[in-house]
């Protein structure tokens, strides 16, 4: 039978995927896809939600309903929603031993699958405190474990049959070349394009595990393999596409008729270069930190605005940012190194964006829901010159003066967000 999974004839067109729990983030992106009358692939991923909660506190479960709490919201069609899962698999447990840690992972799969996720990213690429610490992770073993989670994710799916036999059928991604979320650690990775060997093997591999877990019908579920196309990004550096590096690869790709590759890490890409990346095969793009990156850069804006214009009673977000910050700094600690001035300065402006962690905090929500106020209220009075606004927003201004967008705190904060989504757009040919 076809799979009706809306992202089988989508994804050859392309497909941004949104990786995020931000629920500013997650609001612009849907007021967008309304506008646009299009469907939106949106990402948790097994670090942010799983059956312990994650950092975000949410299950799949959960997840899906925030997400559509917000869809109601904005009234945005929660049957154009494809929620996805990333790196789902032992990424989460890895300290712990084979056994324990693929228990985990597969109550984790199975509550994706239960709660409606449609694509799912089976990653068991990641070693485990049991695997020899000086050998390279064979591809053998990632490609069982990779099977052994399907296999749950198939259980699962025909549990959900028998009460829905309209119930639409997940699609996988596999793969083992896959770049750590959120971005590299390092100055200078010295990027390498996954070799045509690597990605062919993979398939090989991987086809021959299902094939022993009674999983053959099941093949034509993975539409895609995650792969290095070289794009990467640090706190200070980007590695941006080149096609030339990538051609080898892409042209590998036309072998294989109903699989394209995912590509991680885009965040920070030209749009030229996401389009590139498209035609060259990677046609699932997806982007994490610079969606709130961006929303980071809009608040800060408003924030000097307010201060422009104020001199009391202000919200001094950025101030209660980096109090928060170093009040708590488990989540920025060991990612940010050098000077005191290097560690404030990467606080605010790194790319890694490790900031996006702490915009959930009640009293950066607070601080958050005062500068809107504030903004709101000096729009009102006309206190904010056209002049003004060009100097901490000009793309926003621009977007005012042609009538694009409404002159509203959130508003004008939220584009910063659809900036970012009108590049991947741009790349899938979504006018």
């Amino acid at each position: 039978m076809q799979n009706t999974n809306p992202l089988v004839k989508k994804i050859f067109h392309g497909v941004p995927s949104y990786c995020t729990a931000n629920e500013l983030v997650i609001e612009a992106l849907l007021e967008q896809a309304k506008k646009l009358n299009t469907e939106i692939l949106i990402e948790g991923t097994a670090n942010q939600i799983n059956q312990f909660g994650g950092y975000t506190g949410m299950t799949p479960e959960d997840f899906k309903n925030y997400v559509f709490e917000i869809a109601e919201r904005v009234g945005f069609d929660k049957n154009k929603i494809i929620l996805g899962a990333d790196h789902f698999g032992p990424l989460v447990w890895a300290n712990l031993n084979e056994d324990e840690a693929m228990k985990n992972s597969l109550e984790l799969v199975k509550l994706a699958v239960k709660a409606g996720f449609k694509k799912i990213h089976l990653d068991t690429s990641m070693k485990l405190s049991d695997d020899e610490p000086n050998e390279r992770l064979s591809d053998e073993k990632i490609a069982r474990r990779g099977a052994i989670l399907l296999s749950e994710c198939e259980k699962t799916y025909q549990e959900l049959l028998c009460e829905n036999p309209e119930e639409i059928r997940p699609v996988y991604i596999i793969g083992s070349e896959v770049p750590i979320p959120g971005g590299t650690q390092e100055e200078d990775t010295g990027l390498a394009v996954t070799k045509v060997s690597d990605f062919e093997n993979t398939l090989r591999i991987y086809r021959e595990k299902f094939d022993e877990y009674g999983l053959s019908e099941r093949w034509n579920d993975v539409i895609g393999v995650v792969v290095q196309p070289g794009v990467e990004f640090g706190d200070k550096d980007i590695h941006f596409y080149d096609r030339n590096a990538a051609k080898e690869l892409s042209q590998a790709l036309k072998k294989y008729k109903n699989i394209i590759f995912e590509g991680h890490s885009t965040d920070y890409q030209p749009k030229e270069k996401l389009r590139e990346m498209v035609e060259d095969g990677v046609k699932i793009l997806k982007v994490g930190p610079a969606l709130t990156f961006a929303l980071r850069e809009g608040l800060f804006a408003l924030s000097m605005i307010e201060r422009e214009l104020m001199n009391e009673n202000r919200a001094d977000f950025i101030e209660t940012l980096e109090k928060i910050m170093l009040e708590n700094p488990a989540n920025w600690q060991k990612h940010y190194h050098g000077t005191e001035r290097d560690k404030f300065l990467a606080r605010r402006y790194s790319y890694s964006d490790r900031c996006r962690y702490y915009l959930s905090n009640p009293e950066i929500k607070n601080s958050i829901k005062k500068l809107f106020a504030n903004i709101d209220v000096l729009i009102s009075k006309n206190d904010i010159l056209p002049g003004l606004l060009r100097q901490f927003m000009p793309r926003q201004y621009e977007k005012v003066r042609d009538g694009k967008i409404e002159v509203k705190a959130d508003a004008l904060v939220k584009d910063f967000v659809v900036s970012v989504a009108e590049d991947y757009n741009f790349a899938a040919g979504v006018e």
